[in-house]
């Protein structure tokens, strides 16, 4: 079955940047959509962006121009780049393959405070 590890989560000023990684157990190439949730204080996942092996991408509005979703199939990975940070986008960020989802992983804990 397949699995997703998250990481590059940290504490990051407002206007701050982090890139997430989210790697997966198995080959990635097959993947067709992977797609990156932020999970708020009521574990609610609200997905902020999806890309496709077509290339096509998705963004939540309120991220657009900010985060780059991206993939390397050969490293089995899917990237959350984010640039300039809100307070309000603080959470657990988690990733997941779009059409088939697996079982959620940890996630990764984004923080933005001043």
């Amino acid at each position: 079955q397949e699995q997703f590890v998250e990481s590059g989560g940290g504490s990051v000023k407002p206007g701050g940047s982090l890139k997430l990684s989210c790697t997966a157990s198995r080959s990635f190439d097959s993947i067709f959509s992977m797609a990156w949730y932020r999970q708020g204080p009521q574990n609610q996942r609200n997905r902020v962006a999806s890309d496709t092996t077509t290339g096509i991408t998705h963004y939540a509005e309120s991220v657009k121009g900010r985060f780059t979703i991206s993939r390397d199939n050969a490293k089995r990975t899917s990237y959350l780049e984010m640039n300039n940070l809100k307070p309000e986008e603080k959470g657990v960020y988690c990733c997941n393959s779009l059409v088939i989802p697996a079982p959620w992983g940890q996630g990764t804990q984004v923080t933005v405070s001043s």
